[in-house]
């Protein structure tokens, strides 16, 4: 084999092992993009569900003073009547 031959080689390999090293770095970069995208989803949903919870623990807190003013009132007037 003579010297062209070898410059051949270690071209094609060169532009192999380029190809290779680009296409990698792409498809890191896409997977880590997807990762964070997922991420601010999975958190977006999370502070959807904490935010319903609150307002259901809201909810709840008012309809239980309001039992409790009302059995209040029934107290008062069971105390009248004795």
């Amino acid at each position: 084999m003579n010297w062209h031959q070898w410059q051949e080689i270690i071209g094609v390999t060169g532009v192999f092992v380029l190809i290779t090293v680009v296409l990698s770095i792409a498809i890191v970069q896409l997977a880590s993009t997807w990762r964070a995208k997922a991420k601010l989803a999975r958190e977006h949903e999370y502070r959807s569900l904490a935010e319903s919870a609150v307002r259901t623990q809201e909810e709840t807190e008012r309809q239980l003073r309001d039992v409790q003013d009302r059995l209040r009132s029934i107290e008062r007037v069971l105390k009248e009547v004795d």
